[in-house]
């Protein structure tokens, strides 16, 4: 699990939530929220749970994937799991 900020944290999330919900490169990810965001769907609501895992090697808790709400709130839960954004 990762402690540390590194220098490709934030690019990485970033790179989750664009594959996840097929984002354009200019994509505003700090407005990105669940169900205000066209793409972000309940399907790709899960796409992204895999995505965010693999990146950060991280295993979300039933109540994270529920709270994954918006961009932000993604980057509250990866600090849960140690992963400083």
């Amino acid at each position: 699990m990762t402690t540390t900020t590194t220098p490709d944290t934030l690019d990485r999330l970033k790179a989750a939530f664009s594959a996840a919900l097929e984002l354009p490169a200019d994509a505003d990810h700090a407005a990105l929220a669940y169900r205000e965001t066209p793409t972000w769907d309940s399907v790709a609501h899960m796409q992204l749970v895999v995505a965010i895992e693999n990146a950060f090697d991280v295993m979300l808790e039933t109540e994270d994937v529920l709270a994954l709400s918006s961009f932000t709130e993604s980057m509250v839960i990866l600090r849960k799991h140690g992963v400083l954004v």
